[in-house]
């Protein structure tokens, strides 16, 4: 009997992104990579956690962005066996290369979803800043006040606000769970319960 693709066996590859390019993810429900720009010939997944850390940290979180978050994603072996691994340094330097016109394609034998796996946020992060509802105009150290302030009176209230917002909320809880002092953890979790009950098919990133 012929094997599902979820069935197939896989390679397990990680890519560590910004902010902007997170949310496009995120907008394709969590299971594409957007397309590259036209100064990005290539798509540079890395095969190993701690390469993909070390970008994480070392490049995205100081970019002007300020925000680094490493995803971790499952490729069809067969697919991922058609591009040769690259090593561009020390022996954990690896990355597979993909041209931009190979990506689509490339897109469309990822299994299951793409996870945020890990978070590195410079001292300059602002975040997504919303245009709607109580959030608008805030940054996300703001935000997290804000809902604390939200959670504290009103649950209805709280739960509109995580679900209306939920982009920016999607992109800063590792950021939130970084930074959290006082009460503020319980407000966190408080977030995540409420979209483990809307949004089940997409988990939050880890802080």
């Amino acid at each position: 009997m012929k094997r599902s693709r979820r069935e197939r066996s896989a390679m397990r590859l990680y890519r560590p992104v910004g902010l902007a390019e997170l949310l496009l993810i995120y907008r394709s429900g969590m299971r594409r990579f957007p397309p590259r720009l036209p100064e990005q010939p290539i798509f540079y997944p890395v095969l190993n956690e701690p390469y993909a850390r070390q970008i994480s940290r070392d490049w995205n979180a100081k970019s002007p962005e300020g925000a680094g978050y490493v995803t971790a994603f499952d490729v069809e072996d067969a697919h991922a066996a058609s591009f040769e691994v690259q090593q561009v340094g020390a022996r954990m330097h690896q990355e597979l290369w993909v041209l931009a016109e190979a990506l689509d394609a490339f897109n469309d034998h990822i299994q299951g979803r793409i996870r945020v796996i890990a978070a590195d946020f410079g001292p300059h992060f602002t975040g997504r800043i919303p245009e709607d509802f109580s959030l608008r105009g805030q940054n996300a150290r703001t935000q997290l006040k804000t809902l604390m302030g939200i959670h504290g009176y009103n649950g209805m209230d709280f739960h509109a606000e995580v679900t209306a917002n939920h982009e920016a909320v999607f992109a800063h809880v590792p950021y939130w769970g970084q930074i959290a002092t006082g009460k503020e953890p319980q407000v966190v979790e408080a977030i995540r319960m409420v979209w483990s009950g809307a949004f089940p098919e997409i988990p939050l990133g880890e802080a």
